[in-house]
C-alpha cells in the first residue's frame, strides 16, 4: 500500500493499469484528450507490481483492479467512476482543481 500512495502523491494524475488492458488505454487516451499529462504505472512491467495489485484490489474491493486512476492524491476509482464524472461534467474541474488542466 506505501508504494501505491507515494506513486499516487508524486503527480497531478496517476493511473496503474496493466499494459494489456484495453479500458486502462481508454482511460489514459480519455484523460489525455481532456489535456492531462497522466502517469501510467503498468503493474505487469513494474518489479513491485503484484504487491501493488493486491494494495489496490484492497483498496478499491474488487478484481481487477486496474485501472485504477488518482486525481491530486486522492483515489478516483476505476473506468466507471471516471466516465461517470466524464458524462456528468465533474471530470474537468476535478483535473483543473488538481493542476492537471489548465483550460
Amino acid at each position: 500500500m506505501e508504494q501505491v500512495t507515494k506513486l499516487a502523491g508524486q503527480r497531478a494524475v496517476v493511473i496503474f493499469g496493466m499494459s494489456s488492458c484495453c479500458m486502462c488505454h481508454t482511460v489514459t487516451s480519455l484523460l489525455r484528450d481532456l489535456g492531462a499529462n497522466p502517469t501510467v504505472v503498468e503493474l505487469d512491467e513494474d518489479p513491485w507490481g503484484k504487491e501493488m495489485e493486491k494494495a489496490l484490489v484492497r483498496l478499491l474491493g474488487r478484481n481487477p483492479a486496474v485501472p485504477a486512476v488518482f486525481i491530486a492524491g486522492r483515489l478516483v476509482g476505476c473506468t466507471d467512476k471516471v466516465m461517470s464524472l466524464h458524462l456528468s461534467g465533474k471530470l474537468v474541474p476535478l483535473l483543473r482543481n488538481a493542476g492537471a488542466v489548465w483550460v
